[in-house]
This record gives C-alpha cells, sequence and structure tokens, in this order.
C-alpha cells in the first residue's frame, strides 16, 4: 500500500481533488484511498463532528496499515496531510472529481445530487458509490445526467482490490472512461456493470447473506455453525453474520428491499429477522451488536 507521489514529487501538484460526500465508513475509507494515491480530497459531512469523525476513522486505517507494515510511517503522515474537511457543499466547486458516499436512499441521493449539480464545477465527475440503486433513477431529474456514474467501492475500502463502475443510460462515454481511469489509478481492478438493481456483487451478496438469515430463523443451524460451514464449505473469508455485521444490517436490508422493489422476486423477500434486528438497532459493528457482540472502542 505504498504512496505512489511522495512528499516533494511533482507529480503530487496536479493531481485532480476529490471530493467526497458522506465521512462516514465508506466516506472515510474513499478519501484515505485517495489521499494514499496522492489526490488532495476534501472530506465532507453535514456536521463538523461527523467530519472530524471521519477523519479519525481515516487516521486509525492508516495506523492499522503501519501496524502490518504495508504503509511506512512517512506515507501515512504525507497521505493524512492531503485531507481535509469540510461541512456542507460549498467548497464542491473545487473538486474535478466528487464522489457521493451518503446512506443507501434513494430520495436522499436525489437531493444530493441535484445540489451536487448546483455547487460542483460543470466538468466535475458526479459519481455515487451506491450499492444496490440504479444510476439512472438517481440521476432522473440532474440537468446533465451524462455526468454522473456509479463507482461501487468495497468495505473496507484499503483493503478491498474491486470497484464496480455503472454508466448509467444517460452517462457520456468519456465520463466513463474517465472514471475508469480514476479508479485505475487508486490500484483497483476494475469491473462494469450494467444499470440495474444491485449490479453483480451486491445482487449475488444479498441472496447469501438473506439465505443465511432464513436459515437461521427458521433453526436449520446455529449463527456460527452457518458462519463456519460457509467460510470452510465455500473458502469464503468471512461468515454471513460476520460479513453482514461488518456491512451493516440496515445498509443489508435497504439493499434486499430496493431489490424486491426492483425485480419482485421472492428470493430478494428479506428475513422477518433482519428487520426484527434492525428495528431493535443492533446494526452489527458500528452499533456494536449484531449477530455478535463487539467491544466499546476506547
Amino acid at each position: 500500500m505504498s504512496d505512489p507521489t511522495p512528499p516533494g514529487d511533482p507529480r503530487a501538484s496536479v493531481r485532480r481533488r476529490v471530493f467526497v460526500v458522506g465521512a462516514g465508513i465508506m466516506g472515510s475509507g474513499i478519501a484515505a484511498q485517495c489521499a494514499l494515491a496522492g489526490y488532495p480530497v476534501t472530506l465532507e459531512d453535514v456536521s463538523e463532528e461527523l467530519a472530524r469523525k471521519g477523519l479519525a476513522n481515516v487516521g486509525r486505517a492508516f495506523d492499522h496499515a503501519v501496524s502490518r507494515q504495508k504503509l511506512g510511517a512517512g506515507d501515512r503522515e504525507a497521505a493524512l496531510a492531503r485531507i481535509d474537511v469540510a461541512i456542507g457543499l460549498r467548497r464542491a466547486d473545487s473538486a474535478e472529481i466528487v464522489v457521493e458516499a451518503a446512506p443507501e436512499n434513494l430520495d436522499l441521493k436525489r437531493r444530493l445530487f441535484h445540489d451536487l449539480e448546483e455547487a460542483a464545477a460543470p466538468g466535475a465527475i458526479l459519481a455515487s458509490n451506491t450499492s444496490s440503486l440504479p444510476i439512472t433513477a438517481i440521476g432522473q431529474e440532474l440537468k446533465d445526467p451524462g455526468r454522473l456514474v456509479g463507482l461501487h467501492f468495497f468495505n473496507p475500502v484499503l483493503q478491498m482490490p474491486l470497484i464496480e463502475l455503472i454508466p448509467g443510460h444517460r452517462t457520456r462515454p468519456d465520463v466513463v472512461a474517465s472514471t475508469r481511469a480514476f479508479a485505475e489509478s487508486l490500484g483497483k481492478t476494475v469491473v462494469t456493470s450494467a444499470d440495474t438493481p444491485g449490479f453483480v456483487t451486491t445482487r449475488a451478496l444479498a441472496v447469501l447473506l438473506n439465505e443465511a438469515a432464513w436459515m437461521l430463523y427458521e433453526g436449520v443451524a446455529t449463527r456460527d455453525d452457518i458462519d463456519a460451514a460457509y467460510k470452510l464449505g465455500f473458502h469464503h473469508p468471512m461468515g454471513p453474520f460476520e460479513l453482514a455485521d461488518l456491512v451493516g444490517l440496515d445498509t443489508a436490508l435497504a439493499i434486499l428491499d430496493v431489490l424486491w422493489d426492483g425485480f419482485r422476486d421472492s428470493k430478494y423477500r428479506a428475513c422477518p429477522l433482519l428487520r426484527t434486528m434492525v428495528s431493535a438497532k443492533k446494526l452489527g459493528r458500528k452499533t456494536g451488536e449484531g449477530f455478535y457482540p463487539y467491544p466499546a472502542r476506547p
């Protein structure tokens, strides 16, 4: 995870600024990855507290990489120095690439991109990190939907080598080409998906997680046995319940609802157990309890 533009390298001055909307788990991870690749980054959220929390998450991710000897201490400091924070969208006009990493809600994303279209520079790429919502639907009310594209990162961003690129039905070819070049400059492998609910990875993942929840709900096997079966039987690095806790049960449920709305196929009917756990705010790692308990951070 070496930084391709070390301090003093003249290439760092010509990197395009990236504006990341949303300083949560995904937004902070995207900001960290861009900064490591030499891009100046503005990490935005609706309050200074949330933006600073996102920056702290970046620091912890870098510390973890240093502890695993994947990142040098000097590179950590250089990358962290490339990130600043903002409240609201008023500084979006300084960026050439805007990446939205807001919650998986169609109305919210539509409102955000309506505002971003006004706030961002006219030539800036507008990219959504949505994991399930069709890009065409997100951008249907934009004046220029041709500049909007899907750019789906995976959690944890610094460790996952994949990015899903999703052109909407009106995304211009030059925007697709520039976005692919940007994603590849981050050191990621890029796969392209048609603009359909869930794309490739989320569509497959949703069924995997949902089926595991149904098996637990029906008493087919215990949580631990189901996770062990997936890991040892399919060579998965994580069991479905471990993965659901990492993704967030609220996110998993929202994705299933998007797929159900889009396809009306019973395989996307969310297990009642998921709805109950989300109602109880047992959302996984981010709340300290999901299918597993998690110790509070100091």
